[in-house]
């Protein structure tokens, strides 16, 4: 619930108000360094305020998760981790993580901070295979990170089967995409998007697909792709269909 999605947090801050019980049945996570479209901070000063600005907004007085939402260029790595050590050391948050980092600006956060980083929040889905050829999956399962993958559904695309504004050279691509996905969808009795979302929940990381809708159907929906699990086969068979090539 970064507190940059608009009112979001403060939603969420009213809901838990109203709720008694609810804050202790969740893992409440937050992102912070983003003023606005395209304006990173991720000074000490910025990363503290901000954080404390989601407590307040989430009427809570600590976050489970705090995530540098994205690397900050003029940030050093090493005046990041103080904010993060700051923040763990005072009791607002209990867990550190990033989002869209690269593998190699991951490590250089880590070597100045004293504690591990517990997750990593990066764009996969069935469409978006790049923390696969990255090295940051890898990473996930070497430093035992969680991948929250953002935007498993490729935008929505993945559940409508709609190309939408993607470039026409890679329309043809995605229609193959989704003819798999159809074919393992009747397969299963299940919804192409609950497909697509078994594909994310087998790749090795762990990687827990983050859904967001306001439709509790939608959300029922989604939580129905944990009860699937698709053949090895049926796996490489979406992954082929998104490269365009065969395992060799």
């Amino acid at each position: 619930t970064p507190g940059g999605f608009g009112n979001a947090e403060s939603l969420m801050g009213e809901v838990l108000a109203a709720t008694p019980g609810l804050r202790g049945r969740m893992v409440l996570a937050t992102k912070g360094g983003i003023k606005g479209a395209g304006v990173y901070d991720s000074s000490r000063a910025y990363l503290i305020a901000a954080c404390e600005a989601s407590l307040k907004r989430l009427k809570t007085d600590v976050i489970d998760l705090y995530q540098v939402h994205r690397p900050d260029l003029l940030a050093p790595a090493e005046e990041v981790a103080a904010a993060l050590e700051h923040l763990l050391a005072s009791g607002k948050v209990r867990f550190v993580g990033l989002s869209n980092y690269s593998p190699s600006r991951c490590l250089a956060l880590q070597a100045h901070l004293g504690v591990p980083l517990v997750s990593h929040q990066p764009e996969y889905s069935a469409w978006q295979l790049a923390p696969l050829k990255d090295g940051l999956l890898d990473q996930c399962q070497e430093r035992r990170m969680a991948c929250l993958a953002w935007s498993p559904l490729a935008g929505g695309r993945l559940a409508t089967g709609e190309a939408g504004d993607l470039p026409a050279p890679e329309q043809p691509r995605f229609a193959a995409l989704v003819a798999v996905l159809d074919r393992l969808a009747a397969q299963y009795s299940a919804t192409r998007a609950q497909i697509a979302l078994a594909f994310a929940l087998a790749t090795p990381g762990p990687v827990i697909p983050i859904v967001g809708s306001q439709t509790p159907a939608r959300i029922r929906e989604a939580a129905g792709a944990a009860a699937i699990r698709l053949e090895r086969q049926e796996w490489y068979d979406i992954y082929e269909a998104r490269t365009g090539t065969r395992m060799p």
